[in-house]
């Protein structure tokens, strides 16, 4: 259930219906993130120290916060509204992409974004999606905006990416003592027992599975004022119709040159074109549908294999 409303000043702002963008690894939430960034009134982090540091203990130890609701509660909080403070200096410890999408320099001294105007706030950090029950409790207000994208997109593009690879080394690997394990897709004794045996695509369609069933769990303990829910692949085949709808629900205009860019180039003469990469092996595929075809065929996307 969501607690009640908390009273949080930041920057002499009252914080109000606050804006979290979430969605798998390369889900493409980090588009939503930037284009939401750009739009006037808002200040919107991504990545910011403080956040990415209770996000990740959260996501790799839910044992922390299990049955501690509040406490949960009150440190994500704590660490959002630390990074929403509009300092001098406060940019240079955020995210080489956060300060992209604000438009400055690599070697600019902050602030992104300007106090005189400044009404809402918004994050969307990577991974964030492992903290959203937490968030909707700290922030009963707060507007939700997840995406979600074809697993095989997903899968594909995790795959390519070193950072989300990394995740998978041993050292940070806690399929063992942390269970059931979000952050790695483990909901049932039966997944915990095959993680040594799966492939890298195998495990990051485990992650895909995880944070689509998350999603499905949101849109049935949200109102509908509260959580908005788009596809990656709507994003770019309609990105006015999408960011149009995406303006109503967060309260603000979303920039979409951006997004429109994405676009042209990601689906040429019509056709979406897939993301970069070597083609999953059959074995991958199989196990995949195995493991992932429900939600596959629930969300309408094709099996694999």
């Amino acid at each position: 259930m969501p607690s009640a409303r908390h009273i949080l000043i930041v920057n002499s702002r009252s914080v109000h219906q606050p804006v979290f963008v979430v969605g798998s690894p390369h889900s493409g939430a980090d588009l939503i993130g930037r284009a939401l960034k750009a739009s006037a009134s808002f200040h919107v982090t991504l990545g910011q120290p403080n956040v990415l540091r209770v996000v990740y203990a959260f996501a790799r130890r839910p044992s922390m916060y299990q049955g501690r609701t509040q406490a949960a509660a009150t440190v994500i909080r704590d660490a959002v509204a630390q990074g929403w403070q509009v300092t001098p200096h406060g940019c240079l410890e955020c995210t080489r992409e956060c300060r992209s999408a604000a438009g400055l320099a690599t070697d600019a001294v902050g602030p992104c974004v300007e106090l005189r105007g400044l009404e809402r706030f918004g994050d969307a950090s990577p991974d964030l999606i492992y903290c959203a029950e937490a968030l909707t409790y700290a922030f009963p207000d707060a507007r939700i905006v997840q995406v979600i994208r074809d697993g095989q997109d997903v899968v594909t593009s995790m795959l390519a990416d070193p950072v989300v690879m990394s995740w998978f080394r041993p050292s940070f690997v806690n399929v063992d003592t942390e269970f059931p394990n979000p952050f790695f897709g483990i909901e049932s004794v039966e997944d915990q027992d095959l993680w040594p045996t799966l492939s890298p695509a195998t495990r990051c369609a485990l992650r895909w599975r995880w944070s689509v069933r998350l999603a499905a769990r949101l849109h049935h303990s949200l109102p509908a004022d509260q959580l908005k829910t788009i596809r990656y692949e709507d994003l770019l085949s309609r990105p006015e119709q999408t960011l149009a709808e995406l303006s109503r629900f967060t309260g603000t205009t979303m920039p979409a040159a951006e997004i429109r860019d994405v676009a042209r180039t990601s689906q040429p003469r019509g056709r979406p074109r897939r993301p970069a990469g070597p083609p999953l092996a059959k074995e991958d595929a199989a196990q995949i549908d195995k493991l992932a075809g429900e939600e596959l065929r629930r969300l309408g996307y094709s099996l694999l294999s």
